[in-house]
């Protein structure tokens, strides 16, 4: 009886949270800055969600519980590593440019999302305009300007401006005060507003030949052809 109602219990936490995967995936590459930690951190916040699962008592919904587990475990992630270093032209001095460019590998980079990470599986129909909002939320501008953010603060803008959620909910998923949140979203705005003045037209003004080039870029740039970034 025990395994039946484990199975019950399994398939119930399956249907209720698989289709939360893609957006916690891009919610951990925000914190994180990097796709593949992102995964992983993902991949953690299941586990730990369903050891949990069976203590969930509703007084939030599912969503907000599993962002709170998901910002949790980042927050965490974040505390063990120090600041990623970006790659040049979203932070640090520009480099020579009569020297040939070279691949490096040997750092973390801030990493592009790929979109099939975030709509390619365990997703939900998607609306076009929700689809284009999350495509500029992950924006690599977007991402080095979150960079500059302390952990807390880079949590609490994500969790207001880019989720929504309340000033009551983001202090009850970092286990603080509505006062700190609010502080903490004051100061992280005034950050994040200087680096995106930097980062150029958003994707919305871009024309159509400005999208192609674009994502043509985003495209090279994510299998690492150097020789077709600056092509395009």
């Amino acid at each position: 009886m025990s395994t039946q109602l484990e199975q019950t219990g399994q398939a119930d936490f399956e249907e209720t949270t698989a289709p939360l995967r893609g957006e916690l995936i891009a919610h951990c590459y925000r914190m994180l800055g990097s796709a593949s930690e992102a995964e992983d951190l993902v991949q953690e916040t299941y586990l730990r969600a369903w050891k949990a699962y069976h203590r969930f008592e509703g007084r939030s919904t599912v969503r907000t519980w599993m962002y709170t587990i998901a910002t949790n475990a980042c927050l965490t992630a974040l505390k063990q590593q120090g600041r990623r270093p970006l790659p040049s032209g979203l932070g640090g001095p520009p480099g020579d440019p009569r020297q040939p460019v070279v691949e490096d590998r040997s750092h973390d980079w801030l990493e592009p999302l790929p979109d099939q990470l975030v709509w390619g599986r365990d997703a939900v129909p998607v609306d076009p305009a929700d689809a284009t909002e999350a495509a500029e939320g992950t924006q690599l501008a977007f991402m080095a300007a979150l960079q500059e953010l302390p952990p807390l603060q880079r949590a609490v803008l994500v969790l207001r401006d880019v989720l929504q959620f309340s000033a009551a909910e983001t202090a009850a998923a970092l286990d603080t005060t509505v006062a700190s949140v609010n502080s903490a979203l004051q100061r992280s705005r005034a950050t994040i507003g200087e680096g995106l003045d930097r980062a150029g037209r958003r994707v919305s003004e871009l024309t159509a030949h400005d999208r192609e080039v674009f994502a043509a870029f985003c495209d090279a740039f994510e299998r690492h052809d150097i020789d077709a970034s600056w092509g395009s």
